[in-house]
C-alpha cells in the first residue's frame, strides 16, 4: 500500500555515511526518501534464491527509495562462541560463505544494486534486520539501538533495530519480539521490556517526525483482525496466564494493544498508523471495488479514501496500492481473502506477487 507523507526538502551540504555502524554520519545530500517499503522477508536468502526475479520485479515497479526488511535470517559475522559483528554478513565456514557469495552476487544485481545496504544481524539464522536505501540518499546518522546515547555501534540482540535519522524525519526498521504465550523471560516479561524501551525511544526522538516501520507483532484495534473474539480467546492448551491482560492471541493480548496505543499517543508517528486490513474494510465499507480501488489515495488525517476522479485526489498527491503475496502470517492480510467471495470484488484486479513468503511488504509514500 502506498501512502502519503509529505518531507520539506532543504539545500544542504553532502557528506556521506561511509560504512554500517559508523558513529557519525553527517549532514545528508538535501533530497530525502518519499517513499518507503516494509517487508518481514521471514530469510532474506531463502527468497533471493527462490523467488529473486519476482521480487526484483517487484521491487523494479515499485521503485522504493528505502527498503526496510525484517527477520533476514542471516547470522553476523564471528567465530562461534566469540564476538560478533552484527553488522558483517558471516563467512568463516564453507556453507556460510557459500551463502554470503550468493547474497551479495543478487544485491550487486539491479534493482538491488541501486541501494546501499546496512545490516544488524543476529547470532544464528534467527532474527536481523536490513535497510536498503537509494545511494543518492544520505542519512544524516545510522544507529542499530533502541537506547539513542548508547554507542553508534551497539546493535540490539538478534539485530531488532535499524535507526535512520535524515533532516526532516527519523525511520526506525524494527523486528519486534513476539509476546509468546507464558510468563517468561522469552516470552511476556520480555514483551513488556521491549515496549517500555520502544516507549522510552519515542520519547527521545520527539524533536523529529517518526516513521515506524517493521513488523511489530501487534494489532491494537478490533477492525486489525479477523476474527476479534476468536483471537482475543485464544489460549495455549493447559496454561493460564497470571493476568488477565495477558491473555489471548500473542499480538492481540490487553495488554500490548494497550501498551501499543501508549507508545503511538506519546510519538510524532501517531496520527500515521494505519493497518492493512482496516484498508481493505474501508474498500468494503466505501464499495471501491474492481478498477476503482487502484486508485484509493490513504489520507492519514481522517482516514478519508479517494478515487483519482474526486477533487481531494491532487490535493494530497498520490495513488495507495495495495500488493497481495499470498501470505499468512497476519489474519489482516490477503492470504485468505482469495478463498473468500469477496475476493474477486476486492482483489482480483490487484497485482498479485507470490513470493511464497509468510508477511506482505507495505508500502507507504
Amino acid at each position: 500500500m502506498k501512502r502519503f507523507f509529505q518531507v520539506v526538502e532543504k539545500d544542504t551540504s553532502s557528506k556521506r555515511v561511509k560504512s554500517n555502524g559508523e558513529k557519525e554520519a553527517n549532514v545528508g545530500s538535501g533530497k530525502e526518501p518519499l517513499v518507503f517499503m516494509s517487508w518481514n522477508a521471514n530469510s532474506l536468502l531463502l527468497r533471493l534464491k527462490k523467488n529473486r526475479t519476482e521480487l526484483a520485479d517487484f521491487i523494479q515497479q515499485l521503485d522504493p527509495d528505502v527498503i526496510a526488511i525484517q527477520e533476514v535470517r542471516i547470522p553476523a559475522a564471528g567465530c562461534k562462541g566469540g564476538m560478533k559483528n552484527q553488522g558483517e554478513v558471516k563467512d568463516d565456514t564453507s556453507s556460510s560463505r557459500e551463502e554470503k557469495q550468493i547474497l551479495m552476487r543478487a544485491i550487486s544485481s539491479p534493482p538491488f544494486s541501486n541501494y546501499h545496504v546496512w545490516w544488524s544481524l543476529g547470532e544464528a539464522k534467527y532474527g536481523g534486520t536490513a535497510l536498503f536505501l537509494k545511494h543518492h540518499f544520505q542519512p544524516l546518522k545510522l544507529t542499530f539501538s533502541l537506547d539513542q546515547t548508547s554507542p553508534a555501534l551497539k546493535h540490539e540482540t538478534d539485530g531488532r533495530v535499524i535507526v535512520a535519522e535524515f533532516e526532516s524525519f527519523r525511520l526506525v526498521n524494527t523486528y519486534v519480539p513476539n509476546n509468546g504465550w507464558k510468563d517468561d523471560e522469552n516470552g511476556f516479561k520480555r514483551r513488556r521490556k521491549w515496549d517500555q524501551r520502544m516507549l522510552d525511544f519515542v520519547l527521545q526522538v520527539s524533536d523529529k517526525p517518526l516513521i515506524w516501520c517493521g513488523d511489530l507483532n501487534v494489532s491494537h484495534n478490533d477492525i486489525d483482525v479477523s476474527h476479534p473474539e476468536f483471537f482475543g480467546n485464544a489460549k495455549m492448551a493447559g496454561y493460564t496466564p497470571p493476568n488477565e491482560e495477558d491473555c489471548g492471541q500473542p499480538g492481540f493480548t490487553i495488554g500490548e494493544r494497550r501498551r501499543f496505543s501508549t507508545i503511538l499517543s506519546h510519538s510524532s508517528a501517531s496520527k500515521r498508523n494505519w493497518s492493512t486490513y482496516s484498508f481493505i474494510h474501508s474498500i468494503k465499507r466505501n464499495r471501491l471495488y474492481s478498477k476503482k480501488a487502484e486508485d484509493l489515495v490513504y489520507v492519514h488525517s481522517n482516514l478519508q479514501l479517494f478515487t483519482h476522479k474526486e477533487s481531494g485526489y491532487k490535493e494530497v498527491g498520490c495513488q495507495a496500492r495495495e500488493y497481495r503475496l499470498g501470505c499468512f502470517h497476519c489474519p489482516q492480510t490477503c492470504g485468505s481473502l482469495h478463498k473468500e467471495s469477496g475476493y474477486k470484488e476486492v482483489g482480483s484486479h490487484a497485482r498479485e506477487y507470490r513470493l511464497g513468503c509468510f508477511h506482505c511488504p507495505l508500502c507507504c509514500t
